[in-house]
């Protein structure tokens, strides 16, 4: 169990068929690393150009901080992706943009480790993710944005019920380029967990 400051309770592991996901702990480094490490091709063309430093341990301890300053402020929720039968880290999903008051929305962003990538344990952690923002911090509004190439980040938004809004025009710098992206969101009672059977 962790305590979730903001929201005055404790925050449980999220648990599914495949995957169970948690907020990352400083123990986590060298896994996380390894894994990062290893995808960094596979990842490269959907994130933004890594640091120098990306995945050493001084960066990671900056990592951490910056997720318990988010958890305290009720701000952002990460988790790390773990694969059910192996324990072995798969990725990692994040609800940051958290919002109350009368927008009461978040929005997700989430990557997967190369060798973990088609087995469907994406899906079931956005279905995870979404389900624990309009449960548990009573959302409204759930979004997320991919590039328009990314063909696998909108099968999984789509099985998972988003619906595509919009294009955001030069919307963030990846891979050292400004890149438009294709607006996703959900809505609480919108459907959300089809293809969940």
């Amino acid at each position: 169990m962790f305590a979730l400051p903001f929201f005055r309770q404790p925050l449980p592991a999220l648990i599914g068929q495949k995957v169970s996901l948690r907020p990352p702990v400083m123990s986590d480094y060298a896994q996380w690393a390894a894994v990062r490490h290893e995808s960094e091709q596979f990842l490269a063309p959907w994130e933004p150009k890594w640091a120098s430093d990306e995945l050493d341990r001084p960066a990671w301890r900056q990592r951490m901080r910056r997720y318990r300053e988010e958890i305290a402020q009720g701000s952002g929720m990460p988790f790390l992706i773990f694969e059910k039968a192996t324990g072995k880290l798969a990725g990692g999903i994040t609800l940051g943009n958290i919002r109350h008051g009368v927008a009461q929305s978040g929005q997700i962003g989430y990557w997967m480790g190369v060798n973990h990538a088609g087995r469907g344990f994406m899906h079931e952690a956005v279905l995870l993710v979404v389900r624990f923002g309009f449960e548990t911090l009573r959302l409204h509004r759930i979004e997320a944005a991919c590039i328009p190439s990314n063909d696998r980040s909108i099968r999984v938004l789509e099985k998972a019920g988003f619906r595509r809004e919009g294009l955001l025009r030069s919307y963030l710098r990846i891979n050292g380029a400004w890149q438009d992206h294709l607006l996703y969101a959900l809505i609480a009672g919108d459907g959300q967990g089809q293809g969940q059977g």
